[in-house]
C-alpha cells in the first residue's frame, strides 16, 4: 500500500471531490443540509465560509467538486504536463486543508483523548452526547480538511513525476541540493524549532496569567465573565499545557532523544526512535496549528487594544505550525534511509549519535 500511494490517494482525492460536487448539485437545488448555513450560536463555526449563501457557494463546490474528480483522474494516471493541474492542485490543497476551515481540527485533535472515554461514558454536563460536540457543521469543516490533505498529497506525486524524481522520496538523480543534505538540515532545523517554540509563549503566558486572576491582554470584566463559566478558565489552562507539552517534544526534533529514546524510557532506553513516531504526530499538529492561527485573524475584535489577548496569540499559531512543519521536515531529511523504490540516498546519519545504538 506505501508503494502505490499516488494511486490510492489520486483514487480517493477523485471519489472525494466528485462526492462534494454531487452535494453541490443537491444543495443548490433545495437539499437540507447545507453545512454552511447560519444556525444557533453553539452549532456554528469559524470557518471561512460560515453564513456563506447556499445560491453561491452550493453551484461552485458542484463546479469544483466535479472539476477537480476529473483533474485528479487526469493527476493519477496521466503524464505530466505543464504546471495548469498542479497549479490546480495546490490551490484546493491549500484552500481546503488551511484557509477554510477553523479551529476544529485542532480542537478534535486535542481533545481525542476525552471524546473516546465519553464515546464509552457519556458527555459529562448538559451535552446530550457526541452529537452535541462532533454535529454536521463540524464535521463538514473535518472533511473539508481531509479533502485538503487528500489534495496535497495528490499533487505532491504528481509534481515528482513532472520532476522525474521518485514519487517515494522524491531523490532525482545526481546530488542533492546544499539544504537538504543532513549537516544543513540541522542547522535550520534548530532555528526552525527555536521559532516554533517562541511563538506560542504569548498565548500559554496569557492562559496561565488569566487562571491565577491576572486578567492580561483582556479586561477586568471579560475576565470576570470566564471565571464565572465554568471550565472555560481550566480549558485555557489545559491547552496552555499542552502547548508547552509540546515545545518539549519539539526540541527532541533536534534533540538526541529525538534519535534514540532516553534512559528514562528504560523499555526502549538505548533504541533507536522510528523517524515516523516524530514525523506524522509533529506533521500532523502543524498542519492542525495554520488553520486556527488563520481564523483568530479573521476574527473581529480589538486585537491591538484592551482585548488583544483573545486573538493576537493565537494568530502566532500560523508561525507556530509553520515553523514546525519546517523542523519536521529537516528532521525527515537528516534521518530519511536509501529509498526502497530508486535505490537513492545514503543510509541515515544520526549526527546527534555518534556512539554505536541497538
Amino acid at each position: 500500500m506505501r508503494k502505490n500511494w499516488p494511486i490510492w490517494t489520486g483514487c480517493a482525492t477523485a471519489l472525494w471531490s466528485f462526492a462534494y460536487g454531487v452535494l453541490g448539485v443537491f444543495w443548490a437545488n433545495g437539499g437540507r443540509g447545507y453545512p454552511f448555513a447560519k444556525v444557533e450560536d453553539d452549532r456554528a463555526t469559524a470557518s471561512l465560509l460560515e453564513g456563506a449563501p447556499v445560491d453561491v457557494v452550493a453551484p461552485v463546490m458542484a463546479v469544483l467538486g466535479f472539476a477537480g474528480a476529473l483533474v485528479a483522474v487526469l493527476m493519477t494516471v496521466r503524464r505530466p504536463r505543464g504546471w495548469l493541474l498542479q497549479a490546480f492542485g495546490a490551490v484546493m490543497a491549500v484552500g481546503l486543508a488551511l484557509v477554510v476551515p477553523d479551529y476544529t481540527p485542532l480542537a478534535i485533535l486535542a481533545l481525542s483523548p476525552a471524546l473516546l472515554v465519553f464515546a464509552f461514558t457519556g458527555i459529562p454536563g448538559a451535552q446530550g452526547g457526541l452529537e452535541d460536540i462532533l454535529y454536521w457543521h463540524r464535521v463538514n469543516v473535518l472533511l473539508m480538511f481531509l479533502g485538503g490533505l487528500l489534495w496535497a498529497a495528490t499533487t505532491i506525486a504528481y509534481h515528482r513525476r513532472a520532476r522525474q524524481a521518485c514519487v517515494s522520496c522524491g531523490r532525482r538523480h545526481g546530488a542533492p541540493a546544499a539544504w537538504t543534505t543532513p549537516e544543513a538540515a540541522l542547522r535550520w532545523g534548530r532555528r526552525a524549532v527555536l521559532i516554533a517554540v517562541v511563538s506560542n509563549v504569548p498565548y500559554e503566558f496569557t492562559r496561565v496569567a488569566w487562571y491565577f486572576g491576572w486578567p492580561l491582554g483582556i479586561t477586568d470584566e471579560f475576565h470576570q465573565m470566564m471565571v464565572d463559566t465554568p471550565g472555560m478558565l481550566e480549558i485555557g489552562l489545559g491547552m496552555a499545557l499542552l502547548g508547552v507539552g509540546g515545545s518539549i517534544l519539539t526540541h527532541g526534533l533536534v534533540q538526541r532523544w529525538g534519535e534514540v529514546y532516553p534512559r528514562w524510557i528504560w523499555w526502549r532506553a538505548g533504541r533507536r526512535v522510528p523517524p515516523s513516531r516524530a514525523i506524522v504526530p509533529a506533521t500532523i499538529v502543524a498542519l492542525v496549528l495554520i488553520p486556527a492561527g488563520l481564523m483568530n485573524l479573521r476574527l473581529p475584535g480589538d486585537n491591538a487594544g484592551s482585548l488583544w489577548g483573545l486573538a493576537f496569540p493565537g494568530m502566532l499559531w500560523i508561525v507556530w505550525g509553520t515553523a514546525l512543519g519546517a523542523a519536521t521536515y529537516a528532521y525527515y531529511l537528516r534521518r530519511r534511509t536509501t529509498c526502497t523504490r530508486c535505490h537513492r540516498g545514503e543510509p541515515a546519519t544520526d549526527l546527534l549519535t555518534p556512539e554505536p545504538v541497538r
